[in-house]
């Protein structure tokens, strides 16, 4: 099954003749030699922002089954690379400072607009990183103060589902760029990770795993009526049905709104990017491009560290 992602991307790209932002591949910006793009990975000027993996590296489905995945590697690289040439430093860090890997469906050039250079110019910017081979524990970073970080992201792929949702530190990150007011940015499935800023996330998801009403369990999470947007019900039954080989334990988009948030989703396979406050939230791999965008044009009205 490793050329088939629950994207159907070479099918959706045949339908659509879409790029990962959901233009079409004529209106895409040319690209920058594979050298320029390393180059961009120097240290930045502007300050640093934080990069949020999950730790692990498959997740656990319906039935006892499991599912072996990691971070998406356009959900992760499109927003890396756009923070990178805006000036900014990614500082990698997950739950347990390990290295994790990119879920193997999503090494495809399809998630670039099918543009094997685009795709060449990323996998040597991913390599020309080092620190995302050993990422930071997350909560070592949160003991040295985040007040240094201009915004915060979380990449997507299956991998926030098993872990980011309920850890302590990934709860005490989002509190701390929430009070801020400082840019929070997911994308795809990495929104279900909002639910760790929940005082009572391991209850709430222990609920909602075993089909119990949950919203009681959501008080005090500091993201109720905020909008925001996630990978869709519609499509992770697709998920279900052409890669993951079972069911997931709840639905991410059904998740969210039981905890208070206003989760609005859009057609399957368009780019869907919704803003609210500080909140950027993109809901599957085609929202890519967008929230880079809107990411950058955060980062940059937010203010600078006193010691910038």
């Amino acid at each position: 099954m490793k050329n088939v992602s629950y994207l159907l991307p070479g099918v959706f790209y045949a339908l659509f003749g879409c790029s990962s932002s959901g233009a079409p591949a004529s209106e895409q910006p040319t690209t920058k030699p594979a050298s320029a793009a390393v180059a961009a990975a120097a240290p930045a000027a502007k300050g640093k922002v934080l990069v949020v993996l999950s730790s692990r590296q498959e997740i656990p489905l319906q039935a006892g089954k499991t599912y072996r995945t990691g971070y998406y590697l356009n959900e992760l690289m499109t927003p890396v690379e756009a923070i990178i040439r805006a000036g900014y430093e990614p500082v990698f860090a997950n739950p347990k400072g390990n290295a994790v890997a990119a879920d193997e469906h999503s090494l495809s050039a399809d998630y670039f607009g099918k543009d094997t250079s685009r795709y060449r110019r990323i996998l040597q910017l991913r390599a020309s990183l080092t620190q995302l081979r050993q990422p930071r524990k997350l909560a070592d970073v949160v003991q040295s103060g985040l007040d240094g970080y201009r915004g915060v992201f979380f990449p997507g792929g299956h991998a926030p589902m098993g872990d980011l949702l309920t850890d302590p530190a990934v709860g005490q990150v989002l509190r701390y760029f929430h009070a801020q007011q400082k840019p929070t940015v997911l994308i795809c499935h990495a929104p279900i990770a909002l639910l760790a800023a929940n005082p009572g996330a391991v209850a709430f998801t222990t609920a909602l795993a075993a089909g119990q009403p949950a919203q009681k369990l959501a008080s005090g999470w500091p993201y109720q009526g905020y909008r925001m947007t996630v990978f869709s019900t519609a499509e992770e039954k697709v998920a279900e049905g052409k890669q993951l080989g079972g069911k997931v334990l709840f639905y991410p988009d059904a998740a969210l709104r039981a905890a208070g948030g206003r989760v609005q989703t859009a057609k399957e396979w368009s780019s869907n990017v919704v803003q609210d406050r500080e909140l950027i939230t993109g809901q599957n791999p085609f929202s890519d491009d967008r929230l880079s965008q809107l990411f950058v044009e955060a980062l940059n009205a937010s203010p600078a560290p006193a010691h910038l």
